[in-house]
């Protein structure tokens, strides 16, 4: 029987909602997912406390893993538009997770964790979420490749991809004008990266109507979760950054 320390909380910091769950080692389920509001303000501060309660009554783990909205390296926050970048400028979020839960952390962008969960890991593989914003992550025989933010590269003049066809673009131009720009969206892409196979999910992704290529599959979350067992398996060089615990304010031993 597998040792409980083995286990891995995979935590999934949302534009909308927070969510978590305990994974083996294999990145199957050992519990059902948890939910919790993401806050509002979400200053690092609201987010550390929404966590904090989001464990409680979950079963013992040995590592955490992390999917944050916005450009992450090493385990530091550097931009999160989808919470508010003010708050978000070198926010060493890894290691406050760390010191919170005494547990060793990584960190890395969301859409990065959920790729990892979802691909093939064979050839050139993208993985894009629709939600709240657009995230992408970009992979290599299943390993990550340095974090792009094409959710803020302009589509057109003063207009960047969260902005065409996030959550508000749905909400104000209806679900038919919404596919035709992601469909626009999904052709850029692939003119773009020539990838072998594109990989479509977030809160989103089932309002989409449109005729997909065939190397293009839909996830779900909750399949692509496995990804925080995934991050466990790579070595450092790959951008993933092991943050281990420290004593300090805050601190929470289960």
């Amino acid at each position: 029987m597998a040792d409980s320390h083995d286990d891995i909380l995979a935590l999934d910091i949302g534009g909308s909602h927070i969510k978590g769950t305990i994974l083996n080692t294999k990145g199957e389920w050992q519990i059902e997912y948890k939910s919790l509001d993401t806050p509002n303000p979400a200053t690092p501060e609201t987010v550390i406390q929404t966590i904090s309660e989001l464990v409680k009554g979950m079963p013992n783990y040995g590592k955490i893993s992390v999917g944050f909205p916005g450009y992450v390296r090493n385990s530091i926050v550097y931009t999160a538009p989808n919470l508010g970048n003010s708050h978000w400028k070198n926010i060493d979020l890894g290691q406050q997770i760390s010191n919170l839960l005494q547990r060793p952390v990584r960190l890395v962008n969301d859409a990065d964790q959920l790729g990892l969960g979802v691909v093939s890991g064979k050839g050139y593989e993208l993985a894009v979420t629709l939600g709240t914003g657009v995230g992408t992550a970009i992979l290599m025989d299943g390993a990550l490749l340095p974090h792009m933010e094409l959710a803020h590269h302009p589509i057109r003049k003063d207009v960047d991809y969260d902005q065409y066809i996030g959550a508000a673009a749905l909400e104000k131009k209806g679900k038919e004008k919404w596919n035709e720009r992601v469909a626009k969206v999904l052709g850029i892409l692939k003119d773009i990266f020539n990838y072998d196979r594109l990989y479509l999910g977030g809160g989103n992704a089932g309002k989409l109507t449109i005729q997909l290529d065939e190397n293009i599959h839909l996830f779900t979350n909750k399949d692509a979760i496995k990804g925080g067992a995934r991050l466990w398996e790579f070595e450092d060089k790959y951008h993933i950054t092991t943050v281990y615990p420290s004593a300090g304010p805050g601190a929470h031993n289960q």
